[in-house]
């Protein structure tokens, strides 16, 4: 372990709170007390120029307000009356466009544009040369970013490049259409490649956060693993869309290109070829505690496994995922579906659950040693202090499981408390008594320190994962799998994975998987949903896997949480509660692989082209 390392590349610092705004820094030159070009003349105001450049990032924690990337994914459910439940229902439309982002980040490629720019020329006598060099760059990379955001969600956009619309021509001059998906994907790899030349491999600790050589490296792995993946590669429904000058905006997708893949694969080991990173690990009596392992890349700062992180205050991740019992104003909404719940191994590294019947009941694998019949003492390995009454569905399953989901009868898990939670209704984090509390019977338990007190209002810092090593392994293995499925570093990496989770290699669980494509692909998957949870990252993996309408549709599950309690705020999970139930039904349809574009947007620009099925 590079000690050296711990606290080196990973989030953006925000020097201002709280800039996401539809206002402008930059373009407030009317109201502000100074004419634009006094912003550049003090390295004060160019400081806050680049910040207000950052202010237009989605905050990645912000998982009911912000953006709808675990409430409208089959891994978790968001109780709340918010946006995001239209995406589950499919009532929405283009006129109704949840978390609408696409003048939000245009917004924010204009600021970067503009910051690039200005910034190098800049008058200002206090601003130090390394700084005149270094910022355009990091706005440079924003602006790569924020075109990244926009083809995640909307596939190909308009790109200005280094063009700044005059907002004084008419509606006519401004017009523009969209790119082809092949050159969005171009232009954002060519504007990383440019910042990657200029940016640090490490920030000093003073800028930890800001973005490095890594970050960019991550970027291109994400973006490049998602255009080989079937959304964008072999996708028979976008073939036919164009432009109104007849350009294809999806261009040769109805063919799969293989070439896409190995350049997944290479863009992924670039970052491995860097020594840089490591995955996090505690060893106790000289082997991996995996428990601690998992919990501190989220629960310690800066460690040497992230790449690219926010440095948040912990309120927001962790108010919604604490049981009301806890106090203070936990609200307890964010939980884990009981697909996520089967979705992780037991200790002996077999996935129990294979598939469902068409009534829902599970199809077990009988070598797993699963059971779900009947209860058991049990002590949870992170809650010493006796064993409790335990459903055997939770027994002997792997460390992550532990470290990530908080079931009814479980110890509330902060140092100090003996509260017993109890999500049934009526009971003491449930429904009934409170519209907060979790639909499926679990709650998130990954991003919880136990440490604090939130009954007191402790709800700590956090540095939440953006891209962090382990998902360029797995990055770097499915698309290994997908062009050269006999390649040895599939298990290498793989279970380098595995033997931090503290479960048995691959081949020794599956030795047919070696070799076998097909099922290699779905333990990689299996891999992939276990250890990046709740991260953002299972809404697009869906949506780019092109297994949404199959696994984001239809029932979710979870446990009883409609049976009731004996009695108001108990903390004892009545019987009925243990048994599988749909808590909601949802809706996803062949058009909601991607976002629409907003009817407003539309309107203002007649060239552009509706996403399919819009």
């Amino acid at each position: 372990m590079k000690l050296n390392k711990i606290l080196l590349p990973i989030t953006i610092l925000f020097f201002i709170a709280g800039t996401v705004s539809c206002e402008s820094y930059l373009d407030k030159e009317e109201d502000l007390p100074m004419s634009f070009p006094k912003i550049w003349e003090k390295r004060a105001t160019i400081e806050q120029a680049l910040s207000n450049v950052w202010g237009y990032m989605t905050s990645p924690d912000e998982m009911v307000d912000g953006h709808p990337f675990i409430g409208a994914s089959d891994e978790g459910s968001a109780t709340y009356d918010r946006a995001y439940r239209l995406i589950n229902f499919g009532t929405w439309n283009p006129s109704n466009v949840p978390y609408q982002k696409w003048a939000q980040y245009y917004r924010g490629i204009r600021e970067a544009t503009i910051f690039m720019q200005n910034a190098p020329d800049a008058p200002a006598a206090d601003l130090e040369d390394v700084e005149r060099e270094q910022w355009p760059v990091e706005a440079r990379f924003a602006r790569a970013y924020y075109y990244y955001q926009l083809v995640q969600l909307y596939g190909p956009v308009m790109i200005l490049g280094d063009e700044l619309l005059d907002f004084n021509l008419s509606i006519e001059e401004l017009q523009r259409p969209r790119n082809s998906m092949e050159e969005c994907v171009e232009f954002i790899i060519s504007e990383l490649r440019e910042c990657e030349k200029h940016l640090p491999v490490e920030q000093t600790p003073q800028y930890y956060g800001k973005p490095t050589k890594g970050a960019c490296k991550a970027i291109i792995s994400e973006l490049t693993l998602f255009y080989a993946r079937p959304l964008f590669n072999g996708n028979k429904l976008y073939a036919n869309i164009r432009n109104q000058d007849g350009k294809e905006l999806f261009p040769g997708i109805a063919n799969v290109d293989m070439d896409r893949w190995k350049a997944a694969a290479a863009a992924a080991k670039e970052i491995i070829d860097m020594n840089e990173y490591e995955l996090y690990k505690v060893e106790s009596n000289g082997e991996i505690d995996p428990l601690k392992s998992y919990q501190g890349v989220f629960l310690e700062l800066w460690n040497n496994e992230l790449i690219w992180a926010r440095y948040k205050g912990g309120y927001y991740a962790r108010v919604h995922t604490t049981p009301r019992i806890a106090g203070g104003v936990a609200y307890g909404g964010v939980s884990p579906t009981q697909q996520q719940v089967d979705t992780y191994a037991m200790s002996n590294g077999i996935y129990p659950i294979t598939d469902y019947n068409p009534d829902g009941t599970p199809i077990i694998d009988s070598r797993s040693g699963y059971d779900e019949d009947g209860f058991t003492n049990f002590e949870h390995p992170l809650d010493k202090g006796g064993a409790k009454r335990t459903y055997n569905m939770y027994l002997n399953r792997e460390p992550r499981f532990y470290a990530t989901v908080l079931w009814s009868g479980c110890k509330l898990p902060y140092t100090g408390s003996s509260a017993i939670v109890n999500f049934g209704f009526n009971g003491n984090s449930g429904g009934g008594i409170s519209h907060d509390y979790p639909k499926p019977g679990y709650m998130v338990r990954k991003w919880t320190d136990p440490a604090l007190n939130t009954s007191g209002g402790q709800w700590g810092n956090m540095t939440w994962p953006i891209f962090r090593y382990a998902e360029i392994l797995l990055n770097y293995v499915e698309a290994l799998n997908e062009y050269d499925p006999s390649h040895g570093d599939i298990l290498k990496y793989l279970n380098q994975i595995r033997e931090r989770a503290g479960v048995p290699n691959i081949e020794d669980v599956y030795p047919e998987a070696v070799g076998n494509q097909e099922l290699m692909r779905e333990l990689i998957r299996r891999e992939r949903r276990v250890e990046l949870s709740f991260e953002n990252k299972r809404f697009f993996d869906t949506r780019t896997w092109m297994i949404a309408e199959e696994v984001d549709g239809g029932p979710m599950w979870g446990m009883n949480t409609s049976s009731s309690a004996p009695s108001p705020n108990a903390s004892t999970t009545p019987e009925a509660f243990w048994e599988r139930t749909v808590f909601e039904t949802r809706v996803f349809e062949p058009k909601h692989y991607l976002y629409p574009i907003h009817q407003r947007e539309l309107d203002r620009n007649e060239l552009i082209t509706q996403n399919y099925g819009w």
